[in-house]
């Protein structure tokens, strides 16, 4: 992928040029700067194809691509090579605070570089003139095909009521977004033929409209089918007219107009003059698409197609397979396991079926495709069903290209938290802020721009703020779809088995995903890597099964900036790694010290160690060595167990973000003070018999954090927690917090109004006793914005809130609160999501009749029980 790869190489000349570690030596800077315009020249080439491309000159296009992208990669390569040539010979034997770089050797390199570029450029520039927008799809009428549809009753209903109900002002425009294949157009079908729904107009029009139509088609096509007395030769050239014209029509008309398959946003301007903005409220317009950014640009009522349940999955399969037959109970459970595979999307349970049906249907076949996710059926439905997909990733701009593919290192259905996604596409390199945003909220901003297309799944949605993800997965079909597009770009190269590590394909490969550890472990495997990917191998991103016993890491790949490793458990540290000099992320499992070389990799941005669960605690403090300190560039830190020591030397970690899984020892003023830009920190307390409370003491240093957004404090074993007196200080609590995590903590209700106070806060989770007693008094105006708050585990028996408060609260989870039978609230309320676990029923009663009061108030309710399966509410 040339764009990525062009990007890459930027990023990678910026923080050479901003380094605080490096010296460039005259004419280096130079011989940089103008590699780094002609690269900037280069991507605002491949930006202007990002909505030109057809479909006839495809080939061309990725042909270009390809040529480019190893252009710039052989180039990075060869300035990487350079780079960690003169900082190894400057490492020995003790490395310096600041390296002197001498490129000139890199000029011819660069030379060549630069006329290549120019002759891709003048290619490129060739190609543009041939790809002037034009429209390849014709606007058209529905052609009167109709599927049945399964499943979807509810949001059918919803729209039933919606369109034969009066009750809207102006001209209501609804929407159904969502991922392709998903039912939105027989959704849509389902309405637009329903007899109820049609008695509430006077006349209806539906338009194909799709990616590249002419959107003067669109008004032509509409008037149409409304007006009888419209001919084939009316209004021929003239737009206008025939946008008036359909405007006079529909005037004190009640119309329903479908807009099925809108791709830009552009097509509501240009139709909106169109529709007459009726005061009746009787007219409905109704707009199907992928893309959110449709919706909100039309202002519409947008409602999301979900995903088949299992039953309605089921029940499509088996109506596809077998028509008005029964199944036969032998094939059932094989059936259901097929289904299951295919992830709720209708589009690949009809064409699974189709498949299916077309062979000898016997038990034995059927349980040798639901045995296999990458059973040659699923394959070859995944590969018919991709065209349809491939517009998706088609329409995305460039930027989002390289995000959404690298989801797909990660195995099917795999799910990822939003943090942990941002923090590894930061460290590639491949993203592309703007000026004004940081590379964190670029990486964000992508995220969400992705779920908004469609091509991600979001497993669990922020509480706070709409459209926030905090885990996502892609489905199953854009997943295999993802693995054959990397293909075509060698954007990354999956390894399973020994047999595909061994084989052809991945030879100068950027970045490799091992789905399987073992492999690391096979000499002849790593041999290979080493031998065809040493120079070229960007990222190692060991994504399988966790791996209890040591296996080589890095082994030659000398350029790594990625290397993840969480999943395989390490005895000793491996030294190898500290020569990996240009390493950005290094994510580790090893329960020892980590040595003060570490130092060495000074481009290192995120350091995580986790620890090989053992039974056996160990008594003794361990600290992160002082060399800590000299790491200017890191952005996050977390290394379990081990606590950052306070140094005399005038290091400050200002770039320091996020600190996780420290204890108290890391909380005194000498340490906070010098990584005072942190947003958030993760503390765990481990008591011991008779402790005095002396560890919380120093727990009132946090404080000084005042940039501080995210505090997760929790006593790991909070049954050794001493009198309520000897508590961690409620004044440790800095007023920037938003978030604000307690366990374990006991405090006595009466503190909480204090944290009530804090201006910011918007999400609040008190775990496992965080604080303790029968009686919680809110007292008046507490807790202004929060937005979500979840109690787990107390004693509270009764809660009592006073005027004012929670004026904002949205969310409210409570779990394991047995005890909890009586609740005094003076206050409306404007829940959107509340949930009950495992409670005191009378929890459950009292929620149910705000529920009953409120009526439609709620979005979501709901009551779940471990005795009990399923969920009411």
């Amino acid at each position: 992928m040339a764009f990525a790869s062009v990007i890459c190489l930027k990023n990678t000349i910026e923080r050479l040029t901003n380094s605080s570690k490096i010296v460039l030596l005259p004419p280096s800077q130079q011989i940089i700067e103008f590699t780094h315009k002609k690269l900037q020249s280069l991507q605002e080439i491949l930006e202007k194809l990002d909505s030109s491309s057809k479909s006839s000159t495809r080939n061309r296009v990725n042909a270009l691509d390809a040529e480019i992208r190893d252009i710039v990669s052989k180039f990075e390569d060869a300035l990487h090579f350079r780079l960690s040539r003169q900082i190894s010979s400057q490492s020995q034997p003790n490395h310096p605070s600041k390296f002197s770089i001498d490129l000139q050797d890199l000029a011819r390199d660069v030379d060549s570089f630069i006329e290549t570029a120019e002759k891709m450029e003048e290619q490129y520039a060739n190609l543009l003139e041939n790809l002037l927008p034009e429209g390849e799809d014709k606007a058209a009428d529905f052609d009167g095909s109709k599927s049945k549809m399964v499943g979807l009753s509810d949001l059918f209903g919803n729209f039933k009521r919606m369109f034969t109900v009066p009750n809207y002002f102006g001209l209501p425009i609804f929407a159904l977004v969502g991922m392709a294949g998903i039912g939105k157009t027989t959704l849509a079908k389902e309405i637009y033929y329903d007899p109820l729904i049609l008695s509430h107009f006077d006349c209806c029009a539906w338009v194909k409209v799709g990616r590249k139509c002419e959107l003067s088609e669109i008004p032509w096509h509409i008037l149409a089918q409304v007006d009888k007395s419209f001919g084939d030769g009316d209004g021929d050239g003239d737009c206008e007219m025939i946008n008036q014209r359909l405007y006079e029509f529909l005037k004190d008309k009640r119309y329903l107009i479908v807009l099925d398959d809108v791709w830009e946003t552009k097509v509501w301007d240009y139709l909106e003059c169109c529709f007459p903005n009726s005061d009746n409220g009787r007219s409905r317009i109704l707009i199907t698409t992928r893309l959110m950014e449709v919706c909100d640009h039309c202002n519409s009522r947008a409602r999301t197609v979900p995903f088949l349940n299992k039953e309605e999955s089921w029940d499509l399969f088996w109506e596809k397979v077998f028509g008005e037959e029964w199944c036969p109970p032998k094939l059932e459970e094989a059936g259901r396991k097929i289904v299951k595979h295919c992830d709720g999307l209708p589009l690949t349970i009809v064409k699974v079926a189709e498949l299916l049906s077309k062979v000898d249907i016997t038990v034995e076949y059927w349980n040798e495709v639901a045995s296999d996710k990458e059973n040659s059926v699923f394959l070859e439905v995944y590969c018919e069903i991709s065209e349809i997909l491939f517009p998706s990733y088609e329409y995305l701009p460039q930027r989002l290209k390289p995000c959404f593919l690298y989801m797909g290192v990660f195995p099917q259905d795999y799910e990822i938290s939003r943090s942990k996604l941002v923090d590894m596409w930061m460290a590639e390199g491949f993203l592309v802020p703007n000026i004004e945003e940081t590379l964190e909220d670029c990486a964000t901003k992508c995220l969400v721009e992705l779920v908004s297309h469609s091509l991600v799944v979001v497993c669990e949605e922020s509480t706070i703020l709409r459209r926030k993800v905090k885990t996502c997965r892609l489905h199953s079909s854009l997943w295999h779809f993802s693995k054959m597009e990397v293909r075509k770009n060698k954007f990354f190269s999956v390894l399973n088995s020994r047999a595909y590590g061994l084989g052809e394909g991945f030879e100068g490969g950027r970045r490799f995903s091992i789905h399987n550890n073992v492999l690391l472990g096979i000499k002849d495997v790593c041999d290979t890597l080493e031998d065809e990917c040493a120079i070229t191998a960007r990222s190692l991103l060991c994504v399988g099964p966790y791996h209890c016993y040591p296996v080589p890491l890095g082994f030659g790949l000398r350029f790594l900036r990625v290397l993840k490793a969480l999943s395989i458990r390490l005895y000793e540290f491996p030294t190898e790694v500290l020569e990996l000099v240009q390493l950005r992320y290094l994510a580790l499992t090893y329960n020892g010290d980590l040595p003060g070389s570490v130092s060495k990799l000074f481009n290192l941005q995120f350091l995580i160690i986790h620890r090989h669960l053992s039974i056996i605690s160990n008594p003794s403090q361990s600290y992160v060595p002082l060399e800590i300190w000299d790491m200017q560039e890191l952005k996050h830190l977390q290394i379990m167990g081990s606590d950052l020591q306070e140094t005399s030397s005038g290091a400050f970690l200002e770039n320091l973000r996020t600190l996780l899984d420290v204890s108290v020892a890391s909380c005194t003023i000498g340490v906070l003070q010098k990584i005072s830009n942190l947003e958030k920190l993760g503390i765990q307390i481990e008591l011991v018999p008779d402790d005095d409370g002396e560890p919380f003491q120093c727990l009132n240093q946090i404080s000084c954090l005042d940039k501080l957004k995210s505090l997760k404090c929790i006593v790991l074993n909070p049954e050794l927690m001493p009198e309520p007196g000897f508590a961690a200080p409620v004044s440790m609590f800095p007023s920037s917090l938003v978030k604000l995590h307690l366990s374990g903590l006991c405090y006595p209700w009466e503190y909480i109004n204090t944290v009530g106070l804090l201006p910011k806060l918007h999400v609040l989770k008190l775990k496992c006793y965080a604080f303790r007693g029968p009686k919680w008094e809110v007292d008046d105006f507490k807790f202004q914005r929060l937005r979500s708050l979840v109690i787990e585990d107390t004693d509270l028996v009764e809660w009592k809130v006073g005027s004012g408060c929670f004026s904002r609260l949205r969310h409210i989870s409570i779990k394991h609160c047995y005890n909890l039978e009586e609740f005094h609230w003076d206050y409306d309320y404007y829940f959107k999501d509340v949930e009950v676990f495992d409670s005191n029923p009378l929890a459950e009663a009292f929620f149910n009749q705000i529920k009953d009061r409120k009526e439609r108030r709620f979005l979501r309710v709901g009551f779940h029980s471990s005795w009990e399966d399923g969920s009411r509410g």
